[in-house]
């Protein structure tokens, strides 16, 4: 099965992903790392506010990548994949960059084309809200509320008018509280962790 966070810059996944990671011991679990700060640093590509098309077209390739690579592998060993960010963290992104005129039309286009294929091969996609968790710098990130913000609506905007097949959980409270549904989460799904 395939498992990913998404949501706005600094609202607690990658803290939830140590914490699964920490706790993995024997679990079936492939962690897979969030894809924009890797186009950053393989690429030299600006992230966040300052990206492009380039930067866009590479991130979603990434997500697709993410989806098929050992995915048949990974079947047939019975790992489960869990990822720091998925498609949905690009099409959003995309749609801030496209509305703020730093990428074009068509690298919008591609990139919505990319999410639509990809939505549905997640079995469970884990919202962190961003209502607990303050802006924090962590000297990648973008520190800009008013960019967080627009962000964070534009998620929401997708959350209620997007036809999901994927679930979709929102995870609220402290990291103990979130943890914990990550936990009851995976539960149903026959998948029993310690946390």
């Amino acid at each position: 099965m395939i498992f990913s966070f998404t949501g706005a810059q600094s609202t607690g996944k990658t803290t939830l992903l140590n914490h699964l990671h920490k706790c993995n011991g024997d679990y079936p679990f492939e962690f897979v790392p969030e894809v924009t700060r890797l186009v950053m640093r393989d690429y030299e590509m600006p992230i966040n506010e300052q990206g492009g098309d380039l930067t866009q077209m590479l991130i979603m390739t990434e997500h697709v990548r993410n989806i098929y690579k050992n995915r048949a592998n990974n079947l047939i060993r019975g790992i489960h994949q869990i990822f720091d960010r998925c498609a949905l963290d690009g099409i959003v992104y995309s749609l801030w960059l496209l509305q703020e005129g730093k990428i074009s039309r068509p690298c919008y286009d591609a990139c919505e084309l990319i999410w639509k294929k990809l939505k549905d091969k997640y079995d469970v996609i884990f919202y962190t809200s961003p209502d607990d968790v303050k802006l924090v710098d962590d000297g990648e990130r973008s520190v800009d509320e008013r960019f967080r913000n627009e962000i964070i609506n534009i998620f929401n905007i997708h959350l209620a008018r997007e036809n999901f097949n994927s679930e979709v959980v929102t995870l609220k409270g402290s990291v103990e509280e979130r943890l914990e549904i990550v936990k009851s989460t995976l539960a149903k799904h026959d998948i029993d962790i310690k946390i």
